[in-house]
């Protein structure tokens, strides 16, 4: 072992990089990954003293110390262009060069010309292996069946799914093509965890395990349903042997809910159509059947595969499962479409092995089959249909001139088990990820509103001087109205705060306005009627209140659990962690990787344990960035959560960084080493060791997990708070430029406890609003709670033109209203003039 310590230049920055030369080459450029953000198969690294370029096979313990990394991608773009910009229907799109082309298009000439030798003209074989699947679909249109489907699914779940996808992206009033397109994916997700994939039946006696016999002959019990093949299983305790049928009929499917790829497409497919979705049951003939829908949203046909729950993602079989296709043909009840090429990027290597028929015998027997299905549709409704023909067989040629996207990593299947994927050559990764991610903005100001308004509601306890084990109970009944919200259907939650032997109505009635804040963080609203009930309703759009609920039940946990841990509730007692105020929100996130379609970044900010921030190769080094929105920031806390499983995936090492000049310079703001999680959803709370850093972006780099020998990936549930000082505007009338306040927050005052001067409110908004002090709110509102001496003197220096610091506030009162601060509160640091 050599320890080396590495100076590596890229661009204006230099890193300095510790490094143990029995971990690799790979090790060490993903530590540069992780500062740079340039992906290991995009790095050129160089000798600087003798331009050397350094590879896997060099010998790391006697290179130079001083390093150049270069990005090979920055490299090409910065070589002159050779060729003029593509035409618009390739724009935007990777596409081959001229050379590549040229070679393709040689390859598929040669191709063919081996096919004439090989392939037959007669087409019997490929149209017997078609047709059965064409009186299937038909089985998709039968109006009565689909009424049947619709009622197994959830489908009010699924609406509130799709419209709190579609929030979390910032689309609070999606159009009805927007919604279509969520809840499609939401039926994807949901079917995927309501069916169930066979490889042995269990006992139809005991329940034990069985091993497969052979095939049987079928009952007309099973014909009945088209189940032409009967597989035979013997349990491997008391010798039973079950029966398997291979059931087509869809609506038998949607009662049995088993099977494998075939009856999963098969019944997939029908519940698409049931929902109205043009949809296609796609047979793959090296063994796998999927489904396309069209989707209006994208303009264009979209891969969707049921037993995968993967969507999307075309080059999946070839690219992930290693697949070697021969022919991906699409049935429909208004046609058969031959769509391989939207299957692979390797088309001549695949006219190499479709040798049923040849192309020409092909192409004619898809289109008579397609006209046979056509045979009863109007002039219009074919001339719709020949359009879209037209549209998706120009598609399907760009897309074999689109290069594959090297940054998104396809897995190898993962329904069946692993043996048997083995022995199909199927296995491969186990998830949908991508080595980079696109910047996402952080949809979360409602997190910070319900922490915020927990406020609130402590403050009360206090003034009424509730002991700590009845506050408990308090948010206790708060909690439980907010499951019986969440249990109900999202259009109609409506639910009742309920006393009981601990918490009495009188106290309950005290006690809620200080509900409020709380229930408007949730687009909710209280109700009072002459019984003395307390109702729990919607105040509005239904979809915000979904967003929300999960965040409210997790965060009131939290506060229950804390709250347990206090021994005197006082004033006193009001700081962090467990009041989490001033929490950074609305932030643009970047990260090294993630996994999609759930284990995406902006997961560790949403302030749910129902999502996780995944990254595929985090074991190895990766880092997670977060650009505030508006002013600068300093951090002065964070918190991380463990996931909900694997806790050798657990980050262990990380370094978090602030940089004040949008991510060109890096200043370290704490470090932690041999950090362990010892349960599950466990939050650690950790405290800024670097302060008064003010920054615009921040950077978690995790070093090291639990365990990376097992695993290489990194899991986090939450990223859940990171707090803030205090950075307000004040806007004079008087004072040329704005003037910036800067403070610690007022729950966190070491001498919050001293008295609080206070005078008549009157005076100060009087004087506030002749000094052009900008003021949103109502005036009552405002003057009711607007008190303190000091706050008149502050704001006569301000007008004086005097240059105001506040280092500290003493009271526990502060408000701001759209940018602009008010607190009853003694100032200090009131000092020289500007």
């Amino acid at each position: 072992m050599v320890a080396r310590k590495f100076l590596v230049r890229h661009d204006d920055s230099t890193f300095t990089v510790d490094y143990d030369t029995d971990d690799g080459f790979e090790v060490f450029q993903f530590q540069l990954f992780s500062l740079t953000s340039i992906p290991p198969d995009e790095q050129k690294i160089v000798g600087e003293d003798n331009d050397r370029i350094v590879s896997d096979d060099s010998d790391l313990s006697a290179v130079s110390e001083k390093l150049q990394l270069l990005s090979i991608t920055a490299d090409e773009a910065r070589k002159p262009e050779k060729q003029e910009e593509s035409t618009s229907s390739t724009a935007g799109a990777s596409v081959m060069s001229d050379e590549e082309l040229a070679r393709m298009l040689q390859a598929e000439e040669e191709a063919l010309m081996l096919q004439q030798y090989v392939a037959s003209d007669n087409s019997m074989e490929f149209e017997q292996k078609v047709r059965p699947y064409i009186s299937q679909v038909l089985l998709y249109e039968d109006p009565a069946r689909q009424e049947a489907a619709r009622k197994t699914v959830p489908v009010d779940t699924l609406e509130e799914k799709a419209f709190v996808s579609l929030a979390k992206e910032g689309n609070l009033k999606p159009s009805k093509i927007e919604q279509d397109h969520a809840f499609l994916l939401q039926l994807l997700f949901w079917f995927k965890k309501s069916f169930s994939w066979v490889n042995a039946p269990p006992c139809d006696g005991c329940g034990n395990e069985t091993t497969g016999q052979g095939m049987g002959d079928a009952l007309p019990s099973e014909i009945q349903y088209g189940a032409t093949r009967i597989e035979l299983y013997r349990c491997n305790s008391c010798s039973r042997v079950t029966r398997f049928p291979r059931y087509n009929d869809p609506l038998k499917l949607v009662e049995t809910r088993k099977g494998r790829c075939g009856e999963w497409a098969n019944c997939f497919t029908f519940y698409c159509r049931a929902f109205g979705y043009d949809s296609r049951l796609v047979l793959d003939f090296t063994d796998h059947v999927w489904t396309e829908c069209y989707s209006e949203a994208l303009g264009r046909w979209m891969h969707l595969d049921p037993c995968e729950s993967i969507y999307d993602r075309p080059l999946l079989y070839e690219k992930g499962w290693k697949k070697k296709l021969n022919y991906v043909i699409a049935i429909a009840k208004d046609g058969v479409y031959d769509v391989t090429k939207r299957y692979t990027r390797n088309w001549n290597e695949i006219l190499s092995r479709r040798t049923i028929t040849t192309e020409s015998s092909l192409m004619s027997v898809l289109t008579s089959m397609t006209k046979e299905c056509r045979r009863n549709c109007t002039s219009q409704v074919l001339s719709v249909l020949e359009e879209r023909d037209k549209i998706e067989r120009e598609a399907l040629e760009r897309d074999l001139l689109s290069t594959d996207d090297a940054q998104i990593y396809l897995p190898g299947r993962q329904s069946g088990d692993k043996q048997w994927r083995i022995a199909r050559s199927e296995f491969g990764t186990d998830s949908l990820n991508s080595s980079t991610c696109e910047v996402r903005i952080c949809r979360d100001e409602h997190v910070t509103k319900i922490y915020n308004a927990f406020s609130s509601i402590l403050h009360k306890f206090v003034e009424d001087s509730l002991i700590a084990s009845k506050g408990v109970e308090v948010l206790k009944i708060l909690r439980a109205t907010v499951v019986d919200l969440k249990k109900l259907p999202y259009k109609k939650r409506r639910a009742s705060l309920k006393s009981n032997s601990i918490v009495g109505t009188s106290l309950l009635h005290r006690l809620l306005p200080s509900f409020k804040e709380f229930l408007i963080a949730l687009s909710l609203k209280s109700e009072l009627d002459s019984n003395g009930t307390v109702t729990v309703c919607l105040a509005g759009d239904p979809v915000p209140t979904a967003l929300a609920l999960p965040v409210a039940l997790h965060a009131l946990d939290e506060l229950i659990s804390d709250l347990s841990k206090c021994d005197n509730l006082s004033k006193g007692s009001l700081t962090f962690p467990l009041l989490r105020l001033n929490r950074i929100c609305s932030g643009a996130v970047l990260a090294s990787g993630e996994e999609l379609p759930f284990g995406i970044a902006t997961a560790a900010f949403d302030g749910t344990r129902m999502s996780k921030w995944e990254e595929p190769n985090g074991a190895k080094g990766c880092w997670i960035s977060y650009k505030v929105s508006g002013n600068m920031q300093e951090l002065i806390s964070y918190e991380l959560m463990s996931a909900n499983d694997a806790p050798e995936r657990d980050p262990m090492d990380w370094v978090v960084e602030g940089s004040n000049d949008g991510g060109s310079n890096w200043h370290v703001l704490d470090e932690r080493r041999s950090q362990m999680f010892d349960k599950r959803f466990q939050r650690n709370t950790y405290n800024i060791k670097s302060t008064g850093f003010l920054s615009n972006i921040f950077r978690f780099r995790f070093l090291a997990v639990r365990d990376s020998g097992t695993n290489p990936r990194l899991k986090l549930v939450a990223l859940i708070s990171m707090r803030s000082k205090v950075d307000i505007i004040l806007k004079l009338g008087k004072v040329n430029a704005p003037i910036k306040i800067f403070g610690y927050s007022p729950m966190e005052s070491d001498i919050a406890r001293k008295k609080i001067l206070t005078r008549s409110a009157r005076n100060a908004w009087e004087l506030g609003k002749s000094l052009g002090v900008q003021i949103i709110g109502n005036e009552e509102d405002v003057m009711e709670e607007l008190m303190g001496s000091l706050v008149v003197s502050f704001l006569v220096r301000l007008a004086a033109g005097f240059r105001v610091d506040i280092f500290r506030y003493t009271s526990l009162i502060a408000f701001v209203f759209e940018g602009v601060f008010f607190c009853s509160s003694t100032l200090t640091g009131l000092g020289r003039r500007a």
